[in-house]
């Protein structure tokens, strides 16, 4: 995609009201943490039981948790996928993570929405093992990345935020 349709994607998500500046909020950033804890938890939970493409969907949920957690201790509000995705990388800056959890919420709609053909299963064990393994590391890079962010730095990225 190139930078001008994101850019152009991002401000339609703005004026649709989808993606805001919001008052930062270490309440709204720590529930949506528990959530991704309990996300993490199901996936674990479905790869137990053998039920890897709920895994893989639950573990993409626990990374967007976490996602949305980064975005309201900054103050900014994402309703959209896509957008969370693009943010990481166009606002944050952070290209690993981003190319992770673009690949995640590929790999969710594929497991969500697409049914194999003969019978196949959509995702094997080792790879939703795999998949579990890189989601928990996502996670852990990303509150270190905010669990370090100064006031100074925030109100950085909210002014770079404004000027998208």
């Amino acid at each position: 995609m190139s930078i001008m349709i994101k850019s152009n994607f991002l401000n339609k998500l703005k004026q649709e009201e989808r993606l805001e500046l919001v008052d930062p909020s270490e309440e709204i950033s720590k529930s949506y943490l528990i959530k991704s804890e309990k996300c993490m938890q199901v996936a674990k939970l479905a790869y137990g039981a053998g039920i890897y493409e709920n895994a893989v969907s639950e573990a993409y949920y626990s990374i967007y948790n976490t996602v949305q957690s980064l975005f309201f201790k900054c103050g900014i509000k994402c309703e959209n996928h896509s957008g969370a995705v693009l943010l990481i990388k166009e606002l944050f800056d952070l290209e690993n993570l981003y190319l992770i959890f673009s690949e995640f919420k590929k790999d969710r709609i594929d497991n969500q929405y697409y049914i194999p053909m003969n019978d196949a299963e959509p995702i094997h064990k080792e790879k939703c093992d795999e998949r579990l393994k890189v989601a928990q590391r996502f996670n852990v890079e990303l509150r270190a990345y905010f669990g370090k962010l100064t006031i100074q730095e925030i109100n950085n990225l909210r002014k770079k935020f404004k000027e998208m």
